[in-house]
């Protein structure tokens, strides 16, 4: 499915570029014989090289998709470190490349910036690190931030007011917790607690110690105990009946939240969310939420977490790549293949365009923004990116939409 631009839903902001040229409009020159080339720098080698065959491959599929003979995809081997991006991305501009598609990670980002800053080239970085953003490089990840603005207002929308976080102890997991902080405040609602927990620890009764102080289970089996001691020493038909009642419980009292963040994915969400009931959080009450790290876990696996809520991109056209992709290549993509499917129809778009190819940054950040297989999204000025995000709930039978991803997004 190619990627369009969307309909404009206001004017575009004034841009702002590193270079002149492009904040002027101007369109990317195109080579002696008509073609443009665009480049892709991910990592075909090295720790990451899987994620770089998905990427690489979504891109193909991409730019078959689209359909253009004027478009030639230069793709380029980061290895994933800042060293190897610096040369692949000076390759690809000696090359001719008119835009840079990539590399992933934040160091790499930054360690191609300048190189292309100096040669008047944007690049469309697939980082999620707002830190590496700038004018004339765009990030394409998905934020955290957005993720959880938007996870919170629609719980509190359906009447939550107690936020609590369990959270990796590091810049990600801190960076996290002031966003809740700051998110809360601004809501009016309350930020009742925030716990850390090690982010590279295998110890899973570590883990356990950390979720048990949380949920202050021990005060709240002490209270229980407490009061079976006390109905016990009445001699009573109505207590006999409230004690009888009682053993059926492990804990009394609520705790002292009504939802829980879990900024996590895979193996760590999966441990983190059965010790919650385990220490006896009445997830009937207490309501799970989480980003669309949840999405790299085997959610049906997992009981804790149906009914939990979370934002992500909206599922329905990914899906659908998804098994395209699967079809073509024998296997699933990972998860930020999609990505470079979208640049490179991105990229498709832009060499579409009426007036001729476009890769300036008045074109990337049309305020209308761009519908691609996860959404709709635009970038922004200062590098960043903005994304129509739905919010799903994980059930028994699967992930269900419960508030659909805005139409359009709000104007700048």
């Amino acid at each position: 499915m190619p990627l369009v631009v969307a309909q404009a839903a206001a004017p575009a902001a004034p841009p702002v570029a590193a270079n002149p040229a492009l904040s002027r409009g101007a369109a990317a020159p195109a080579p002696p014989s008509g073609l443009i080339s665009v480049a892709l720098l991910v990592p075909l080698s090295g720790p990451s090289a899987e994620l770089g065959r998905a990427m690489l491959d979504a891109a193909q599929m991409a730019l078959f998709d689209i359909g253009s003979e004027r478009l030639v995809l230069l793709p380029k081997d980061s290895t994933g470190t800042p060293e190897g991006a610096q040369r692949a991305a000076a390759a690809a501009l000696a090359d001719g490349a008119s835009l840079i598609l990539g590399p992933v990670f934040s160091g790499s980002v930054a360690a191609v910036a300048p190189l292309a800053t100096a040669a008047g080239v944007n690049v469309v970085a697939f980082s999620s690190d707002r830190a590496v953003a700038r004018p004339g490089v765009f990030i394409m990840g998905f934020l955290f931030d957005q993720q959880l603005a938007r996870v919170i207002r629609f719980a509190i929308e359906r009447g939550l007011s107690r936020f609590a976080v369990l959270a990796p102890a590091s810049q990600y997991g801190e960076n996290v917790v002031r966003e809740l902080r700051r998110e809360t405040a601004a809501t009016g609602s309350d930020f009742v607690d925030a716990v850390f927990y090690p982010a590279d620890t295998r110890d899973t009764s570590e883990i356990a110690a950390i979720v048990r102080a949380f949920t202050n289970y021990d005060a709240r089996r002490q209270a229980l105990l407490a009061q079976r001691k006390w109905l016990a020493k009445q001699n009573d038909d109505v207590s006999r009946e409230a004690l009888r009642r009682l053993r059926r419980y492990d804990t009394l009292g609520a705790t002292h939240f009504d939802a829980v963040l879990l900024p996590e994915g895979g193996a760590r969400l999966l441990t983190i969310a059965p010790l919650l009931a385990y220490y006896d959080v009445d997830l009937t009450q207490v309501r799970l939420l989480g980003t669309s790290q949840w999405e790299t876990a085997p959610l049906d696996r997992e009981p804790a977490l149906f009914g939990g809520w979370f934002a992500a991109p909206p599922p329905e056209l990914r899906a659908d790549f998804e098994a395209r992709f699967e079809a073509i290549y024998g296997r699933p993509p990972l998860r930020l293949a999609s990505l470079a499917y979208d640049a490179v129809a991105l990229a498709g778009a832009l060499v579409r365009l009426p007036g001729g190819p476009n890769f300036s940054t008045r074109m990337l950040t049309n305020a209308a923004g761009f519908r691609g297989v996860d959404g709709l999204f635009r970038f922004v000025a200062d590098g960043t990116n903005e994304r129509a995000l739905a919010v799903l709930e994980v059930t028994r039978d699967g992930i269900v939409t419960v508030s659909a991803a805005p139409k359009r997004l709000a104007v700048f």
